[in-house]
C-alpha cells in the first residue's frame, strides 16, 4: 500500500511522514525528491533546462512508480510517500501506474491556513548558513501556493483531508493513521494490467445532435480519451468496442458500427504500440445522453467536445487519429493511418480552423 502525502509546500508533510512511520509498523519511509535528485545528475543540462520542475519528466513520474514497486517488493508493508502533486493528469499517470501493479493508493491532503503556510515559508532553511539558496527555496514555495489555491477543487475531492493547523507533526501522523486505518483516502482506480507486447484496441466515437464527439476522461492516465479499450483475445474488434462503451458509460449500441480509422501506434518505450481501431457508433440523443453512467474506478467525467475543444484535450497523436476519423466519417471511407498519419498525406486541418482561414 502507497500511502500518498500531499499538500502544499509548508503543509509539514516530510515532518508528518517520519512520525507516520511510527504509526504504521513495518512502513517505511520513501520520498520520490531524491528521484528528481538522481535525475538531475544523469540527464543531460539540455533536457534539464527544457522543464521548470522535474516533475513534468516523463522518466520522474514513471522512476516514482517503479521505485515504490521495487520497494514494496524488496521490504514489505506500506511506503508513506510526502510529495506535492498539483496537476491532476500526473496524479492520473502516478496512482494509476501504482494501481496497475496492483498496489493501492491512500492519498492524503494536508492542509493548513494560508497564513500559517506563509509563516512556515518564511521561517525554512533548507541549507544552513546559506542565505541565497534558502531565499531560493523560499521564493520557489510562495510561487506555488497559487497553483496549490487552484488544484483544490480536484484535490479536496479526491484525498482525505487532514487540517494541519494547529497541529504537531506528531499529531497529524496520528490523524492520519486513524484515518487510513478506517480506510480513508482510498483511490478506487481501475487496475489495468500495463502490456507486455503490442495490443488491439478499440475505441467508438459517439456524437450528439450537433455533431460534437463524446471524449472520457479516465482516472487511471493522463488526458482524455475516446470510449474503448483493449480487445480481448478472441474477441472481435467491433465487439470489444460495443463492449467497453456499454461498461464505461452504460450505453447499449443495438446497430453495427462502422469502421473509421484503423492506425498503427509505434512502440514507444516504455509502451508496446499495436493497432488502433476508430468505429462509428453513431449519434446519441439528447434523452439517451441523460442516461450516462460512469463507472467511478474508472472514469471521472465525460463530455460533448468540438474538434477545435478536443485539441485542448487529446494527446498529439490521439487528436490527429480523431481528426483522421471525422475525415473518414465525412467521406464515408474507412482510412488506414501509421502513428496518426495516412502514409504521404498532411495532417488535417482543423474543420473550424480551416473555415475561418477561408473565410478571411
Amino acid at each position: 500500500m502507497i500511502v500518498w502525502l500531499n499538500g502544499a509546500f509548508g503543509a509539514g508533510k516530510t515532518a508528518a511522514a517520519r512520525e507516520l512511520v511510527d504509526f504504521m509498523p513495518g512502513s517505511t519511509f520513501y520520498d520520490p525528491e531524491l528521484v528528481g535528485n538522481g535525475l538531475r545528475m544523469m540527464l543531460p543540462r539540455k533536457r534539464l533546462e527544457q522543464v521548470s520542475d522535474y516533475q513534468d519528466l516523463p522518466s520522474w513520474r514513471r522512476l516514482v512508480v517503479d521505485t515504490g514497486a521495487a520497494l514494496i517488493a524488496e521490504v514489505g508493508g506500506p511506503l508513506v510517500v510526502p510529495m506535492t502533486v498539483l496537476r491532476q493528469e500526473y496524479r492520473d499517470e502516478i496512482f494509476g501506474g501504482f494501481a496497475a501493479r496492483r498496489i493501492p493508493v491512500r492519498h492524503v491532503l494536508l492542509h493548513t491556513d494560508e497564513t500559517i503556510l506563509r509563516k512556515r515559508i518564511a521561517e525554512r532553511e533548507e541549507i544552513p548558513g546559506d542565505a541565497h539558496a534558502n531565499e531560493s527555496v523560499r521564493q520557489w514555495c510562495l510561487a506555488h501556493l497559487a497553483p496549490y489555491r487552484a488544484a483544490l477543487t480536484w484535490l479536496t475531492a479526491d484525498a482525505h483531508v487532514v487540517d494541519t493547523t494547529g497541529l504537531t507533526p506528531r499529531q497529524t501522523a496520528e490523524h492520519i493513521a486513524d484515518a487510513v486505518r478506517g480506510g480513508a483516502g482510498s483511490c478506487d482506480i481501475v487496475q489495468t494490467p500495463e502490456p507486455t507486447a503490442e495490443t488491439l484496441a478499440a475505441g467508438v466515437l459517439l456524437f450528439d445532435e450537433e455533431d460534437r464527439v463524446l471524449l472520457v476522461d479516465p482516472t487511471y492516465k493522463p488526458g482524455w480519451e475516446f470510449p474503448g479499450g483493449v480487445v480481448e483475445p478472441g474477441e472481435p474488434p467491433m465487439c470489444a468496442g460495443v463492449r467497453e462503451v456499454t461498461e464505461e458509460l452504460g450505453v447499449r449500441l443495438d446497430e453495427p458500427l462502422r469502421l473509421l480509422v484503423a492506425d498503427w501506434e509505434r512502440p514507444q518505450p516504455p509502451g508496446y504500440g499495436g493497432l488502433r481501431l476508430l468505429f462509428d457508433g453513431g449519434k446519441l440523443s439528447t434523452e439517451a445522453a441523460r442516461e450516462v453512467l460512469l463507472p467511478g474506478s474508472e472514469l471521472r467525467g465525460w463530455r460533448f467536445v468540438t474538434e477545435t475543444e478536443a485539441a485542448a484535450l487529446l494527446p498529439p497523436v490521439r487528436l490527429s487519429r480523431l481528426r483522421w476519423a471525422l475525415r473518414a466519417r465525412e467521406q464515408g471511407r474507412p482510412l488506414y493511418l501509421e502513428a496518426g498519419v495516412p502514409t504521404g498525406c498532411p495532417a488535417p486541418a482543423d474543420r473550424r480552423g480551416a473555415t475561418e482561414r477561408a473565410a478571411t
